[in-house]
């Protein structure tokens, strides 16, 4: 995989593409116009290319949607030599690699994502999938893209919102492996899409993901620790239906991981409140219902890294320090989930 960081990268994107013919490009309504262009460029240069407009979010990330894609391809006669381009946010291009990876047991995905959370997370790695009605990302596969392109021009008309909630992952390799990041993070600048320091931030964030997922690819060891605050983060979105930014919902799971650790004496108080002083200077909410927990441990169980029935959880030794927590008694989990609630 190579990931290009840059401004006013989309005329790159084929760069990606060498001996493809065909490629199908899918992007959320908002992006049409853009997904246009790219296609101009692409059919100006030799390529058939093909849009496919796929709802925003994570409403796209649904097997139907996966099978309005195949379907298209399949009426082009895509073959292995084909790609799938994937412009815009985490669902996405987690919905682009998932396509291009069931595509006749995998063809080339070049990932263009336009939010912070999918330039930092979600576009990098190989994790695709879609979403069931009984959990976030259940069916899927690893399948790294050829290429992904991250043009920071495209976060200056990212909403605030969106751009906050991206820097929850961003934190996320702070308390994980880069201090300087939570360091970083209380300046101003790093919710500035034009600054030097988001570039900065951005280009740390990549290089810790790709350095970990390329040590560990399917997850059997160290690239666990990328999970940091998704157990919990995950079941609250599924609470939620989906309607809530991810981010939002990982910031609680880290603090709710934090206060696990402290409780099962791993986490200093100190580290716990650091946890609070970053997440809550970038806006981020903390805490969450306090009638949701039977919900919320119901989805913690059908999480990916639960084995034989026994929760685990990512937690800190301190900060840079990640470790697994194995099977916490209810006791414990019901303790760390009240120091979070409204």
């Amino acid at each position: 995989m190579t990931a290009v960081i840059g401004r006013g990268l989309l005329h790159e994107v084929s760069k990606g593409l060498d001996g493809v013919k065909k490629v199908l490009i899918l992007h959320p309504i908002a992006l049409a116009a853009t997904a246009e262009a790219i296609r101009e460029d692409l059919s100006s240069k030799g390529f058939e290319a093909i849009i496919a407009e796929v709802p925003n979010g994570e409403d796209s990330k649904r097997i139907e949607v996966a099978a309005f894609c195949w379907g298209i391809m399949g009426k082009a006669d895509f073959n292995r030599n084909d790609a799938v381009i994937g412009l815009g946010g985490g669902a996405t291009t987690d919905l682009a690699g998932f396509v291009a990876a069931t595509w006749l047991r995998g063809v080339r995905s070049v990932l263009i994502p336009t939010t912070l959370l999918g330039m930092v997370d979600a576009a990098i790695g190989g994790k695709t999938g879609v979403n069931t009605a009984e959990g976030k990302n259940l069916v899927g596969a690893f399948h790294l893209p050829h290429r992904v392109v991250i043009d920071l021009d495209t976060l200056e008309t990212l909403p605030k919102n969106d751009l906050v909630a991206g820097m929850a992952e961003v934190a996320k390799y702070g308390f994980i492996a880069d201090p300087w990041i939570l360091e970083a993070l209380s300046d101003p600048a790093a919710t500035d899409p034009k600054s030097d320091l988001i570039e900065e931030l951005v280009r740390r964030s990549v290089a810790i993901k790709t350095r970990v997922t390329e040590a560990d690819f399917k997850e059997a060891g160290e690239r666990e620790f990328l999970n940091y605050g998704h157990t919990l983060g995950h079941a609250i979105e599924h609470a939620e239906r989906y309607k809530w930014r991810h981010g939002a919902a990982i910031a609680i799971g880290m603090v709710f991981a934090a206060e696990l650790a402290m409780l099962s004496g791993k986490l200093s108080e100190k580290d716990v409140e650091l946890h609070r002083a970053v997440l809550g200077g970038l806006g981020l909410p903390l805490t969450y219902k306090a009638d949701k927990w039977d919900q919320l441990l119901m989805s913690m169980q059908k999480d990916k890294k639960s084995r034989s029935g026994s929760l685990r959880f990512v937690v800190l030794d301190g900060i840079g320090k990640p470790s697994m927590l194995h099977a916490p008694t209810p006791e414990l989990l019901f303790t760390a989930f009240q120091a979070i609630v409204e």
